[in-house]
């Protein structure tokens, strides 16, 4: 148990119509102090999210996505907030937000290996 140590994630939401409150899964986010990782993976189905929204612009939803992991990574092209400490753009991306793009609640685990905690819930709540 000891080399077991404490993440959060979040897992990122489509939402096409905000009002609505009905959402797609696309990805996932996970933070891991002990670890130093941060770390955010997502998958676009463009079959899955037409069939859900067909009026959904898929380029635009690729860019937000994007600039969400440049800002998971900490590169400088994602922006001031790209540039804060990796707990705080945890923080800042897992927040409650209304727009297209959401994340779910932070939840708590335990893992060896963040890199194959992400992989697995990642095929849990996306694939």
């Amino acid at each position: 148990m000891q080399d077991k140590q404490v993440y959060e994630y979040s897992v990122v939401r489509v939402v096409p119509k905000v009002e609505r409150e009905e959402f797609v899964n696309v990805g996932v986010l996970l933070y891991c102090k002990r670890h130093k990782f941060l770390q955010m993976k997502y998958q676009i189905d463009q079959e899955r999210l037409r069939a859900f929204s067909p009026d959904l612009d898929l380029d635009e939803l690729a860019q937000y996505l994007h600039a969400w992991d440049l800002i998971c990574q900490g590169d400088p092209q994602g922006g001031h907030i790209a540039m804060l400490t990796p707990p705080e753009r945890f923080r800042w991306l897992s927040a409650t937000k209304s727009t297209i793009l959401q994340s779910s609640k932070v939840h708590p685990g335990i893992c060896d290996a963040p890199e194959m905690t992400i992989g697995k819930l990642f095929e849990e709540y996306v694939l």
